[in-house]
């Protein structure tokens, strides 16, 4: 696995995709070449979300992931970019950490389109005991790929695994958010085993 992002545990998502597409629209202005020394990046898209509009490269030689900006990959001829899809790109030194601003080179061969993504790519499978429930999202971590949700005081809060809401089509979690859920037992506790969009058919009462 790549080392940790720098901003992992900083500012709320929604803020990193506000913060960098100034500093790359100053990498591709004139004389940034000049006041900034780029380095060379070869390694994997970690994962990239056009929602969001950026994602993470995870370096080959161990250096923390770099942050990489929808902005940068259209300007270099790219729509977006698939999970394991191998890349060379040059970066800049960043207030937050790397991050890419010219793209080289982009190998898909290795990378994992959404349709072909692992039914379950956890090392649990948990089997549902419950009924499908309206729970609340607690909290939720896109970069770290986890969060938990609440069925209200004196319960005990459900995990969810990144990998399950990529298995039913979801992208990410906002804490207040209501979502439509199976659960079992996993080795720690409550585990989602199934999630579904509020509202989707067969939804319980909200009340």
């Amino acid at each position: 696995m790549g080392a940790n992002s720098p901003f992992d545990g900083g500012l709320p998502e929604g803020r990193v995709s506000e913060n960098v597409e100034p500093e790359i629209g100053e990498a591709h202005g004139p004389g940034a070449g000049s006041e900034l020394e780029a380095i060379e990046i070869v390694g994997a898209i970690k994962w990239f979300d056009v929602s969001k509009g950026f994602g993470f490269i995870v370096p080959d030689n161990g250096m923390p992931d770099v942050l990489v900006h929808v902005t940068c990959l259209r300007r270099d001829g790219y729509q977006t970019a698939y999970e394991g899809a191998r890349v060379v790109c040059e970066a800049l030194h960043r207030p937050g950490g790397l991050q890419a601003f010219r793209i080289l080179s982009m190998d898909e061969t290795t990378a994992k389109h959404s349709a072909q993504m692992p039914a379950a790519r956890t090392h649990v499978v948990v089997e549902p005991t419950s009924q499908l429930e309206r729970l609340e999202v607690k909290w939720f971590n896109r970069i770290r790929g986890f969060g938990f949700l609440s069925a209200g005081e004196g319960h005990p809060d459900v995990f969810i695994h990144m990998e399950t809401l990529r298995r039913y089509g979801l992208t990410e979690l906002r804490p207040g958010q209501f979502v439509l859920v199976r659960y079992g037992n996993g080795p720690k506790g409550l585990m989602v085993a199934e999630i579904r969009p509020d509202g989707w058919g067969g939804a319980p009462s909200s009340h």
